[in-house]
């Protein structure tokens, strides 16, 4: 069995990511992001704003400054090549990967309780919620709202009965998203009037063979992964993914390998290269599919990471919205950052240095990170970093900008 360090898994793994792609030499075009998504697989949705969407941070990791209309368009306008689905949590898909997704859009049983409830209770809501966005989509749930009929003694909905139909619909792939407000409320619109005839003409394939290729498509976005982390990618039945990866190692798609330090079995993809070493130098995204599995970033990159968006502030160890910062072969500080968009300030709560990572060059390569960051979100100031140990070293970089 071939055996692999860790340091060779952390180059195959960010090059599978992409982040040894050639950095575009102009301006970033809609064919980079096909590259970057061709990579990760999908871009997970996430609600929070304090910086950035979530969606729009993997491919700024990867190619620098770009105009995120570019993203927009590319699952609101036609030529449309994404769509919104659960994939790994809310996510943006290539169309190409919607065929394998109507596994889980069969499986409405697996729809969380609201959801659920509603189309048991009253299909005639779900009947009626499906009716309005074919007369009138593509349509907010607060938009369908206001059509809702008032009298009590025949209908009685009311704004998150209507929202939990259209999740149901959403879910079992009737309606899809034809893009989002300003505000970030989906506009719902019939499937087949968002995906192209030829995607939703694709035949269905059984289960079991769409899990074993969303576990390649994984195998490939990862390089170099165990079990769970295989499962974790699309968020697959724990049941339906060790058939899969034993019907691909036994094809000779995946190879295992045993990683000096692990303990769980490991599968490389057959197409995956050999490591080759990087220097990478940029911020990333809680939600970026590098580190979507705590444990295996800390396995991996010995960073442990948590969240704290829904920790008290007082209970917070790093701060609210904590990004970590990869440079050269490690992660070498984590950041907590706010975009103050009515004062064109980059506001950085918190800094801190990661163990053994070097103060004065990791501040130095930070402070021109946080530059092109607040470039790209069209903030003028980088305000001093106000705690956290890499604070000082931080603040006389900021202080030359």
């Amino acid at each position: 069995m071939e055996t692999l360090s860790i340091s060779e898994v952390r180059q195959i793994a960010l090059a599978a990511q992409g982040f040894a792609d050639r950095a575009p030499r102009g301006p970033v075009t809609a064919k980079h992001l096909r590259r970057v998504v061709g990579r990760t697989g999908l871009f997970q949705i996430d609600s929070v704003n304090v910086l950035q969407r979530a969606h729009y941070m993997p491919a700024y990791a990867r190619v620098g400054g770009y105009d995120t209309a570019l993203l927009d368009r590319a699952s609101a306008r036609k030529p449309r090549w994404l769509f919104e689905y659960w994939g790994h949590e809310a996510a943006l898909l290539p169309h190409e990967l919607q065929p394998l997704m109507r596994w889980r859009m069969a499986t409405a049983e697996k729809a969380w309780g609201g959801p659920r409830s509603i189309a048991a209770k009253r299909p005639d809501l779900v009947q009626w919620v499906l009716d309005e966005v074919r007369a009138r989509g593509p349509m907010t749930a607060a938009e369908i709202e206001e059509d809702v009929p008032r009298a009590k003694d025949n209908w009685g909905w009311n704004w998150s009965e209507v929202k939990m139909a259209l999740e149901w619909l959403f879910y079992i792939g009737e309606v899809t998203s034809a893009g989002r407000t300003t505000q970030f409320a989906r506009r719902y619109e019939l499937t087949e009037r968002v995906l192209p005839a030829e995607i939703l003409a694709r035949p269905t394939p059984p289960p079991e063979e769409a899990f074993r290729q969303l576990v390649e498509q994984s195998a490939l976005s990862l390089g170099v992964a165990a079990e769970i982390e295989l499962r974790d990618y699309f968020r697959l039945p724990a049941t339906s993914t060790g058939p899969a990866i034993r019907a691909l190692e036994e094809a000779g798609v995946l190879i295992p390998v045993q990683v000096q330090g692990w303990k769980p079995k490991a599968w490389r993809h057959r197409d995956i290269p050999a490591a080759k070493p990087l220097h990478v130098s940029t911020l990333v995204s809680p939600f970026d599919p590098l580190i979507w599995q705590r444990n295996r970033a800390e396995r991996l990159f010995d960073l442990h990471y948590r969240i704290e968006i829904y920790v008290p502030e007082a209970k917070r160890v790093h701060g609210y919205y904590v990004l970590p910062f990869f440079h050269g072969d490690r992660f070498a500080a984590r950041v907590d950052l706010k975009a103050d968009r009515k004062a064109g300030v980059l506001r950085v709560p918190a800094a801190w240095l990661e163990p053994g990572a070097k103060a004065a060059a990791t501040a130095k390569a930070l402070g021109g990170e946080l530059r092109r960051l607040a470039d790209w979100l069209g903030l003028q100031q980088i305000a001093p970093a106000e705690r956290g140990d890499l604070a000082a070293p931080l603040n006389r970089v900021i202080a030359k900008k």
